[in-house]
């Protein structure tokens, strides 16, 4: 058995250290409201599970279990205003990751609940880059074995330079990629060889992008979870990020997406839209 917590599903899933801003109007949710609100603003349980929506859009119409993804992230409430006709604004931010073990869905509370287990911390920086696996040994012509006492050293200084190598890496592709969509959402023609603007050499960024990169900037966690949330991928996407527990595995296939996504910006010169802004209410059709 797990922890039972209060579910939201979302279109989208959400990742620890991002801010979910939330607008709750149906009476479920407002419910749920209420209900974490009784617990006392000093302790630990005003929060909710947020897990993406696999299938569908009325998750209560097809069988919960398979149309949620099995990996969430909490939501913990740090500002509530109620409004005038019962529902809530609220900001959150994401916190732990879970495991989805079983979805119970019941009529009192009216809302989805889950039996969760709670996934592993992030490592620290060495441990994050601690995956040897491809990872060689200076003066050797092997990658790393297994540490042993007069490897360790040597290792975690390997490991350390090749977290600090993907995050500049991935923090480089994100700028471009952020140029690139400003620059084709605003309709600009600009050069699209490599990131370049008007021949400065540099791609050039919002201000508030600028900001949240230098404050994620020592943080190669956080990083990650900035780039997956704010880049135009898939849900599927997303989804493997958020699943993906070691940072240094997270930066690997955030560069892989993000080259992925520069190469099709500068094919087709067009900004993806996301499918949810297809989606529309399901009828008895």
């Amino acid at each position: 058995m797990g922890d039972l917590i209060p579910l939201f599903p979302l279109g989208t899933p959400l990742f620890p250290g991002i801010v979910l801003p939330l607008q709750i109007f149906e009476p479920r949710y407002r419910r749920l409201m209420r209900d974490l609100l009784a617990h006392p603003e000093a302790g630990d349980r005003r929060f909710f599970g947020v897990v993406a929506i696999r299938q569908g859009w009325e998750v209560e119409r097809v069988a919960p279990a398979e149309a949620l993804y099995d990996i969430g992230c909490t939501a913990r409430v740090q500002a509530v205003r109620p409004q005038s006709d019962g529902g809530f604004r609220i900001v959150t931010v994401g916190g732990e990751r879970f495991r989805v073990l079983d979805v119970v869905v019941g009529d009192d509370p009216p809302y989805l609940q889950a039996e969760v287990e709670w996934l592993a911390d992030e490592e620290a920086a060495e441990e994050a880059a601690g995956d040897t696996d491809g990872l060689a040994v200076p003066g050797t012509a092997e990658t790393a074995p297994p540490c042993d006492d007069g490897l360790d050293d040597v290792v975690a200084s390997v490991a350390r330079g090749s977290l600090e190598l993907l995050t500049r890496g991935v923090r480089d592709l994100f700028t471009r990629y952020v140029a690139e969509v400003s620059d084709l959402g605003s309709g600009g023609d600009g050069d699209r060889g490599g990131g370049d603007r008007g021949g400065a050499g540099e791609p050039t960024v919002d201000a508030e992008t600028t900001v949240l990169l230098d404050a994620v900037s020592d943080d190669p966690a956080a990083l990650s979870y900035l780039v997956a949330s704010a880049a135009l991928l898939t849900t599927e996407d997303r989804q493997a990020l958020l699943a993906e527990s070691a940072t240094r595995r997270r930066l690997a296939l955030e560069a892989r997406l993000l080259r992925r996504e520069l190469t099709l910006l500068q094919t087709l010169g067009a900004v993806p839209v996301p499918l949810q802004q297809f989606a529309t209410p399901m009828t008895v059709n």
